[in-house]
């Protein structure tokens, strides 16, 4: 079954058809490691981690390369004017700009573990690539594409015909999109012209992470955009199939990343740098967007202290296509949390270790179906509802193809429902005296047994042959 995506690039949906059959090869734009990673990243990961889960369940070999961003990002963009974000998190967290990356990326894989995103295959970070950038930097100087100014390097977007290309901005647009009020090197030739390296002079003199540069004698550090140009292509090659990121990056970072690459490297005929590119739209909460400023920044601890289980956050980001702004509220929150709760408690009801069921290829189909139409993740939970209320297939059965689905949707089904099922000693034994009580007709004996039983933690469901004893959610 094709699966088909819309490519930013094309701007529309394609058939996905990889370089190498069988094979994906997938760049995730990764954090930058400033600060606490927030529930807007956590969205934009968990739709990775669906891509590349949807994409395995096809039947594809998927490696995925996400970057760590320890060094280079400023808040102004590529802006001399700009501040670098490392050392804003150090400054404002009163720690070195090493241990701001160490703990900030620690945090970010713990709050993805949480979410249960899988990790990617590898996770480069910036500062242990230099070497790499400061090669691709070289290279655009040998071929003309890049110029050497007092303060910087910087690309010369005219040199590359196609900029523009997948923002739909055209190069006068963004001159005059250029704010007047930014202090910008007077030494660029184009307003936007963006930084390939950055040397350590000016505003960026005391900038504690610098390298030996491209040229010249001065220290510096690279701009934002090359690390991921440099990383990608070592560890994917020169052409990638997939590339995502947030539709905050099209205009800046990704228009800039396919220049530099495209000129980098050698292209031919219709040869792209990334032949399908995906992007993630926005997250809001309560409808406006989040900021310290306005409390409304929520992290993994936030969501925990409202009693909400992380991976029902999964279920609330698959409810809106990930084409479309999510707004996050407390309530949708709570929403998701008790729908997670349902479904875990029918999967335990249907499951029995002593049956081994069948996958239902119906309902795999439709699924399929679903997460092939541009990973329509509304349509696909809608099939998992519609079967776990079919009343013609069996326990055993539903059971089995709930679990084969979950290979996709990664809620982590059968490690909880095993977990739950497994009921300790002391619980069995209350419940086979309650059983015999209800057997003598001692009501009263067994109400108290039933309630000893639910506060130690546990539920149990009567049935005509019997019960079943299960772990409260």
């Amino acid at each position: 079954m094709d699966i088909k995506l819309y490519n930013t690039l094309s701007k529309k949906i394609e058939v996905f058809k990889p370089l190498q059959q069988g094979r994906v090869s997938m760049y995730a734009c990764g954090p930058t490691v400033y600060d606490n990673t927030h529930i807007g990243h956590m969205r934009k990961y968990t739709m990775d981690d669906i891509l590349k889960r949807t994409l395995t369940y096809l039947g594809y070999s998927v490696k995925h390369v996400m970057n760590i961003t320890d060094v280079g990002h400023l808040s102004n963009d590529d802006e001399v004017s700009g501040e670098d974000k490392m050392e804003k998190g150090a400054l404002k967290h009163g720690k070195s700009v090493w241990e701001v990356a160490q703990e900030y990326t620690e945090y970010f894989f713990n709050s993805m573990d949480a979410i249960n995103v899988i990790r990617p295959d590898v996770a480069p970070k910036a500062t242990q690539h230099v070497n790499l950038m400061v090669d691709m930097v070289n290279e655009l100087l040998k071929k003309g594409n890049a110029y050497v100014t007092k303060q910087a390097i910087y690309f010369d977007i005219t040199t590359y015909p196609g900029y523009g290309m997948l923002s739909g901005q055209k190069l006068y647009d963004k001159q005059i999109g250029v704010r007047d009020e930014v202090v910008t090197d007077p030494d660029k030739r184009h307003p936007a012209d963006f930084s390939l390296w950055f040397f350590c002079v000016g505003r960026f003199a005391d900038h504690i992470m610098r390298w030996s540069s491209p040229v010249g004698e001065i220290e510096g550090f690279p701009g934002w955009h090359i690390e991921c140009s440099a990383m990608s292509t070592h560890y994917l090659g020169d052409q990638i199939d997939i590339h995502t990121g947030g539709i905050d990056h099209i205009p800046v970072h990704h228009e800039n990343e396919i220049a530099q690459s495209m000129c980098a490297h050698h292209y031919h005929g219709h040869e792209q740098f990334v032949n399908y590119w995906l992007h993630y739209d926005f997250l809001t909460v309560d409808g406006e967007k989040m900021s310290k400023s306005k409390n409304n920044f929520y992290t993994i601890d936030d969501i925990r202290e409202h009693q909400i289980n992380p991976i029902a956050l999964r279920l609330y980001f698959m409810g809106t296509s990930y084409r479309k702004p999510l707004n996050f509220t407390w309530e949708g929150a709570t929403s998701a949390n008790n729908i997670y709760t349902k479904i875990m408690s029918q999967a335990v009801s249907l499951y029995n270790h002593d049956v081994v069921g069948i996958i239902n290829e119906n309902y795999v189909n439709d699924f399929k179906q679903a997460m092939c139409d541009d990973l329509n993740t509304a349509r696909a939970l809608a099939v998992v509802f519609e079967l776990l209320g079919d009343k013609n297939i069996t326990d055993a059965d539903k059971y089995a193809t709930v679990i084969d689905l979950d290979k996709v949707l990664g809620l982590d089904i059968e490690q909880n429902v095993i977990a739950l099922s497994t009921i300790p000693n002391e619980i069995t034994e209350l419940a086979e005296k309650r059983k015999v009580a209800k057997e003598l007709k001692n009501y009263k004996l067994a109400d108290e047994l039933r309630n000893e039983i639910e506060m130690a933690g546990y539920e149990m469901i009567d049935s005509s042959d019997g019960y079943k004893i299960i772990k409260k959610l």
